[in-house]
């Protein structure tokens, strides 16, 4: 039986001033993150006040190995100071439903 995907949907708010800089290391973030195995979607929205990251993995086990990895942690460690609370970061399973384009990421 295959792995079953992961949706991933994380907040993040931003010190108004520091926005900027904020969008820079997910940018960069999004970038490396593209070439990881198991990455399906890794995509950033935002609105006037939060910024989200929409994020499909092939598995847990990739989003497990995402994680842990150097590249995130560093990307964590930059947005600390940038963000003016913690993230919230949701882990999610996909329930599909309806026409199968629109139904699941």
């Amino acid at each position: 039986m295959p792995a079953e995907a992961v949706v991933v949907v994380a907040q993040v708010t931003p010190i108004p001033e520091r926005r900027a800089e904020l969008v820079e290391v997910l940018e960069r973030a999004i970038a490396a993150t593209h070439d990881e195995p198991g990455c399906e979607l890794y995509a950033l929205h935002e609105d006037d006040q939060q910024l989200v990251m929409i994020e499909k993995w092939s598995s847990r086990a990739a989003l497990e190995a995402h994680l842990t990895g150097a590249q995130f942690k560093e990307m964590a460690a930059a947005l600390a100071p940038l963000c003016a609370v913690p993230a919230t970061v949701r882990i999610l399973t996909p329930h599909p439903a309806g026409a199968a384009a629109q139904g699941a990421l």
